[in-house]
């Protein structure tokens, strides 16, 4: 672990760390964007059958919309129009006395339906008719996405170990943007689906990739500082998602527009460095050195010469040439209870965060400042998770936010729905604990796992989360069964994962592993110098 010496000597937290999390702004911002886009592209707004084909003889010529309505479409038990039933013929009556025409004979809609809110000019749904019987397809879009996310996580997780971060966030850049674009342009459900799984696929290695790299570039004071930076960017592009949804109510050019900067990523992307801390631990030292020396010229720092990086950076020959797989991450006792235990950590923050995520109706406000607030609260919670994690420590944030997570969603299926200013405020305020938990995982994964198989245990915990994310909006269909079911199910599993959490050990002031042996041994990780713990404490 004798990387934090060479970067303290070339600086461990200047310019050169500041440009580099500047670089990966952009495609942190698209993230967001396309994993909660199915709140917008997918939305279903009211509709009913279309009676405008109607004729019977020339019995309906004479009649008015509404009227046509009247006699064509049975009512609820509310008195609002049926969604997805007609009666088999005019039931004439009913413009004298509109009753809900309980017991007459009625049929699914034969010409298709009217769609009666003008906020979207199109989504998934109006433009496939994804209602009535297919109502399920719109939300399974984003399970099917999210399926791509996870597969994702498994393969670059593997690439970013063995073949480096920059090559592989080069093609990630490019295929979340190809496939990304090329969704916009589908011409059926089936190739939409298709073409978002690939574009899932991209931004998982994107996410994984990007984080990684920032925080094997800076030391143990300031990991925190650039988890909470990468995540202010996920932030700055949840809340952007609100504003292009609200000025681009066609669900194609939406697409387009959330992808659009990845072109910026690419341009980009030639100024993105290797991370020093890869290329040593698999022997690369003279291309390490390269880097390392422009991070100590941007830095106003001395250039490293090669004998003090070899002198100093002492991990085995063998464990330089060494080939890691996923099978690492089980075969030694104590990091196979740790990524057994993360496993389910991350499943469990993902899982909450997105239930609360795509459920942005019910409130008394619009999607559109539903989400808005929703992304919003997320940054006063991460700055003041910043705080907390230094102060107590990872585990117990990640714990305690969960927990309390799981308290707001239980207080809100005991609050009358008639108190829907409460029942906001208590949604807002766990909205922005889930989010402070997934800040707090992220950083915690990186502290835990060693670097030889670092990217491999992200890509592992990326992808149980990803199960989890997947797994969320089937969730939100249980609402048909039973109204409440959702609530009870992402309440109770929050409080169990935040449970889970206080069998992590605790990583605040120790240096980043290097090796398995690092992670297995006793006292491996050796706690930070004098002068980290007080840069720590002053919150610097």
């Amino acid at each position: 672990m004798a990387f934090d010496n060479i970067l303290d000597d070339v600086g461990s937290f200047g310019l050169y760390q500041m440009v580099l999390a500047m670089l990966l702004v952009s495609p942190r911002i698209v993230m967001p964007c396309h994993f909660l886009l199915n709140n917008f592209i997918a939305a279903v707004p009211p509709h009913r059958c279309n009676v405008n084909p109607l004729d019977h003889g020339g019995l309906l010529g004479n009649l008015s919309e509404a009227q046509r309505v009247a006699v064509s479409i049975p009512l609820k038990d509310n008195g609002e129009t049926q969604a997805c039933r007609m009666f088999v013929q005019p039931q004439f009556q009913m413009l004298e006395n509109r009753s809900d025409g309980t017991g007459l004979p009625s049929t699914h809609c034969r010409h298709g339906w009217i769609y009666l809110n003008d906020t979207f000019s199109s989504t998934l749904a109006t433009e496939w008719d994804l209602v009535c019987d297919w109502k399920h397809l719109p939300n399974t879009t984003s399970t099917i996405f999210f399926m791509g996310v996870m597969i994702g996580a498994i393969v670059f997780g593997v690439l970013c170990d063995n073949y480096g971060r920059r090559r592989c966030l080069l093609a990630s850049y490019i295929i979340a943007m190809v496939f990304g674009f090329s969704s916009a342009f589908a011409n059926s459900y089936t190739t939409f689906a298709v073409l978002r799984f690939a574009t899932g696929f991209g931004l998982t290695g994107i996410g994984i990739t990007s984080f990684t790299l920032n925080i094997e570039w800076v030391n143990a004071a300031h990991r925190s500082s650039v988890c909470v930076m990468g995540s202010l960017a996920w932030s700055a592009g949840n809340m952007l998602l609100a504003a292009y949804a609200y000025l681009v109510n066609d669900w194609r050019p939406l697409i387009m527009t959330v992808t659009a900067p990845l072109g910026l990523a690419i341009l980009t992307w030639w100024w993105v460095p290797e991370s020093a801390r890869w290329l040593l631990a698999h022997g690369k030292a003279e291309e390490a050195q390269f880097y390392l020396n422009k991070c100590a010229e941007m830095n106003k720092k001395a250039k490293i010469s090669k004998f003090k990086l070899e002198a100093e950076f002492r991990v085995e020959t063998l464990e330089k040439k060494k080939s890691y797989t996923y099978l690492h991450l089980f075969k030694t006792p104590k990091l196979r209870r740790l990524t057994l235990v993360m496993g389910v950590v991350w499943y469990g923050v993902a899982v909450t965060y997105y239930g609360i995520s795509l459920n942005i109706v019910g409130f008394g406000l619009s999607m559109y400042l539903t989400h808005f607030i929703y992304a919003a609260i997320e940054v006063p919670a991460k700055l003041l998770i910043y705080v907390l994690i230094n102060k107590i420590g990872r585990r117990k944030c990640l714990a305690g936010t969960l927990i309390l997570t799981g308290t707001c969603i239980v207080i809100n299926i005991f609050v009358p729905k008639g108190l829907w200013h409460l029942r906001s405020a208590v949604a807002i305020l766990g909205k922005g604990l889930s989010e402070a938990s997934f800040t707090t995982v992220y950083l915690y994964t990186t502290e835990l796992y060693p670097t030889v198989i670092r990217q491999n245990g992200l890509g592992y915990t990326s992808f149980t989360s990803r199960l989890g994310v997947s797994v969320a909006p089937l969730i939100l269909l249980l609402e048909d069964a039973w109204t409440l079911l959702p609530q009870v199910i992402l309440a109770v599993g929050a409080i169990g994962f935040g449970l889970v959490a206080l069998m992590l050990p605790e990583t605040l002031n120790t240096r980043l592993p290097e090796t398995i042996d690092d992670v297995e041994k006793p006292n491996s990780q050796s706690p930070a110098p004098t002068g980290v713990l007080l840069e720590t404490r002053n919150g610097t």
